[in-house]
């Protein structure tokens, strides 16, 4: 029996965020390979986290800097453990290494997140990002957890690109699959809801993502006020998970800013509203929100940060501008010409079968994965980088979560007198 144990950062939420949709993602491509999946995970269950139970998935709650986890995997000795996130490999990657050295580890990296952190910093210093701002901290730990893998799954071409020309990480190392969905019929759109029955712009994004937060207040301070400038009646409804009270308090029916918070059902969302606004000024990866509004037939006004890794050279699905007043003037004319709108609408079906189209994906990722299980040895040779990597940081990481492990046994053992 093949067996892949995942080590999730969090329970997947996949109606909260876009990371839990490519989670979920996973796990039904390895259930379509007949693999007996093991989630687990150092997180708490939220009201929220899928129940994996219905999808005969395996749950086991596993602690940090416990040696009862090295217990759990020698008893699953699986073919594969997939790291969601490199935090969650610097944490138990040694561990399996130590324990169960002939499974192999994969590494889902979501987004690159040094990307993000560098861009972030660059956004709020209103500097341009340039390649020494990516050399942080973070790209160090990020990079060395690839090394340390014998696979990284990246979801975005222009990360796998940055990854191989700019740090020269070696492609066999590294595996580009997006998010990936049903090819899409023509006539797709035929029963969602017509331009004439649809109202009001609305933006979407969970909260605890800090890009989305700085996307509502650059809506709520700049770019709402021009477009609400020349459509007076239109409103902007704004949507996301874990809403704090600071979002809270930009509500202002006046000014037709309205805060929804948590959308149930996305799907729902997508079709009653008109335009999708979508302002990222920074962040990585790819943004569900957006192949939501493909999947859905919702048109958008985003930035370049916002398309990044989806248009592969076609049309987008509505507009990407990065000037406020050209933001504005796009997103009218989404509004109020019903044939740009349709337009755009086709546009974001044929991204979809392009660039995110199962068919293009899953044979190829299946047979990479068969060629792991059984040339896995003459594959980590190649990796030398790795091999010195893993033999640091098993000694290292090792000997200071031994370190903790003590130290809270000590805590819990009452000095004897």
């Amino acid at each position: 029996m093949k067996k892949i144990v995942i080590i999730g950062s969090v329970w997947p939420e996949p109606n909260s965020t876009a990371a839990g949709q490519r989670m979920m993602q996973i796990i039904t491509f390895f259930k379509k390979l007949d693999f007996q999946i093991t989630f687990t995970s150092i997180a708490s269950f939220s009201d929220y986290s899928v129940d994996l139970d219905v999808l005969n998935v395996k749950t086991v709650e596993i602690e940090l800097n416990n040696n009862s986890f090295d217990s759990f995997i020698k008893s699953e000795n699986p073919t594969i453990v997939l790291f969601d996130r490199f935090m969650t490999e610097e944490q138990f990657g040694w561990r399996v290494s130590e324990n169960c050295p002939n499974s192999i580890k994969i590494l889902d990296s979501e987004d690159l997140h040094f990307l993000r952190e560098a861009r972030f910093q660059c956004f709020k210093q209103q500097i341009a990002c340039e390649t020494k701002h990516l050399q942080n901290e973070i790209a160090k730990r990020e990079i060395a957890s690839i090394y340390r893998c014998d696979l990284t799954l990246i979801i975005s071409k222009f990360e796998y690109d940055l990854l191989v020309n700019t740090f020269s990480i070696p492609t066999k190392l590294l595996y580009y699959i997006p998010m990936i969905y049903e090819e899409m019929e023509e006539n797709t759109f035929e029963n969602y809801p017509k331009f004439e029955e649809r109202n009001h712009f609305f933006s979407i994004g969970n909260f605890y993502h800090q890009p989305n937060w700085d996307a509502v207040l650059q809506l709520k301070n700049t770019f709402w006020p021009l477009i609400r400038k020349q459509l007076p009646k239109a409103e902007i409804h704004i949507y996301g998970a874990y809403l704090p009270e600071k979002a809270k308090q930009l509500h202002n029916e006046k000014e037709g800013f309205i805060i929804k918070g948590r959308a149930d059902d996305s799907s729902t969302i997508f079709k009653k509203y008109k335009v999708l606004l979508a302002p990222l000024p920074y962040g990585a990866g790819i943004k569900g929100k957006l192949i939501e509004s493909m999947l859905f037939g919702t048109p958008n006004v985003t930035t370049k940060i916002g398309a990044e890794g989806m248009q592969n050279n076609l049309n987008w699905n509505g507009f990407i501008e990065e000037n406020p007043v050209e933001f504005a003037e796009k997103a009218v004319l989404l509004y109020t010409n019903i044939h740009t709108w349709k337009q755009s609408q086709v546009n974001g079906l044929k991204i979809i079968n392009t660039t995110f189209n199962k068919v293009n994906f899953e044979k190829e990722f299946a047979e990479q994965i068969g060629y792991l299980i059984i040339n896995l040895e003459n594959h980590r040779s190649q990796n030398f980088m790795g091999q010195i990597l893993n033999h640091h940081t098993l000694k290292s990481t090792m000997y200071m979560s031994k370190w903790i492990e003590e130290k809270n046994s000590n805590k819990k053992t009452p000095n004897s007198k």
